[in-house]
């Protein structure tokens, strides 16, 4: 037992999915109340189009204004005419979200259409091979490509192999799985060409399904709630996946405040985090990058000032680590850790921190130093910010 948990709840106005473990949290998710969201499938419209940014601009409905790059013209069902491989404005074609809006930026559309589970994704694109989540081990992998039914699906669209896939005790639910999603996506695209504009073909799960089906299996052992609805829905999705539900009830001690979840939220805004040895960090998002920064603070020096900055380094990346994951944040990331004068010193600080960020479901990679000593990051952008789905 780990004793991590998901919770859904809310705190103040919102309603939110989080992984705690550990009397902290790992990871959250503000709900979207729109229908818009992650995961949906539309028939949309070509509003305009710009060469110079190599975009399109493509209507939804709803009043849903999207950004869809060009480059994906060539794979585009376009359902009102011939599709020549070129959009044009009026166009109708299918589009799935891809990423939330945000702060100025539009939510993204590709035209890749592909449905995701929890155990598999499921694409229109063949490649007649099974491919498998790299966070799998060796005979994990080569297990779920000797599957039959798997290869026979294979066959005919993109499949992909899901990390909680080593969460299972048997292959059947994953089979059952990977054969719903490509009947729902060849339905998908049987029905297109008859449908009007705006009309939604694939209605993704709701947001805090969705953050249950993501989360790795092995960090939680349960999922509480203390909202009768979401209650009774997860009956259904927990129970094909054998995950333990309950619900929570108690008049006088609200579940937010069992697991003081608003001190919680706030140290995950908050820009300074405090390290257990007395360093701290200082992390400032801005437009164009994230920069943190490693301060000794209260911490003594003494008389081996190398071996201090080493051992402050090292727990400054571990909370990094979680940081990034805990507040979402994500594109480029510059971290000033503080300067070592050994180079095996620094050498073990990048290979601690790639070790530390292959734990992250959301793909991030150490770069390397900079001339200028620091350390460069990417994380792929996925959602917005978690202090910006707060500031909603």
């Amino acid at each position: 037992m780990n004793n991590g948990k998901i919770i859904i709840t809310t705190v103040k106005k919102h309603i939110l999915a989080l992984l705690h473990k550990d009397n902290r949290i790992l990871s959250a998710r503000v709900m979207k109340t729109d229908d818009h969201v992650v995961g949906n499938i539309y028939v949309g419209r070509v509003q305009s189009i710009s060469e110079n940014i190599g975009a399109a601009f493509v209507d939804i409905g709803g009043g849903c204004l999207t950004f869809l790059p060009l480059a994906e013209a060539k794979s585009a069902h376009i359902t009102n005419r011939k599709a020549d491989g070129k959009l044009k404005a009026g166009d109708e074609l299918l589009v799935r979200i891809v990423k939330d809006a945000m702060k100025t930026k539009l939510a993204g559309v590709s035209t890749k259409l592909t449905l995701t589970g929890r155990y598999v994704v499921v694409g229109e694109k063949t490649s007649g091979t099974v491919h498998i989540s790299s966070k799998l081990t060796d005979e994990e992998r080569d297990h779920f490509r000797s599957l039959e039914p798997l290869k026979q699906i294979a066959a005919d669209y993109s499949l992909i192999v899901r990390t909680n896939a080593a969460s299972l005790i048997d292959d059947a639910p994953l089979i059952a799985e990977a054969e719903e999603l490509s009947e729902t996506l060849a339905h998908i695209l049987q029905i297109a060409d008859s449908r009007t504009c705006y009309s939604c073909l694939h209605r993704s799960l709701p947001d805090w399904a969705v953050f249950v089906e993501n989360a790795y299996r092995a960090e939680y052992d349960e999922v509480v709630t203390d909202l009768a609805d979401v209650y009774r829905d997860l009956q259904d999705i927990c129970g094909k996946a054998a995950i333990p539900i309950r619900f929570y009830e108690d008049p006088l001690l609200p579940l937010y405040k069992l697991y003081a979840l608003e001190a919680r939220l706030q140290e995950l805004i908050d820009k300074k985090v405090w390290l257990k040895s007395g360093g701290y960090l200082v992390i400032e998002p801005t437009e164009a990058l994230v920069s943190i920064d490693v301060n000794t603070g209260k911490f003594e020096t003494g008389k081996e000032p190398e071996e201090t900055y080493r051992r402050i380094n090292n727990e400054a990346a571990e909370a990094i680590a979680w940081q990034l994951r805990a507040r979402n944040l994500s594109g480029i990331i510059l971290v000033d850790f503080i300067n070592l004068k050994n180079q095996e010193h620094e050498t073990a600080l990048l290979d601690k921190m790639r070790k530390l960020l292959k734990q992250d479901p959301v793909h991030t990679r150490v770069v390397d130093m900079t001339a200028l000593g620091l350390m460069e990051i990417t994380r792929k952008k996925i959602d917005p910010g978690l202090a910006q789905q707060l500031a909603r």
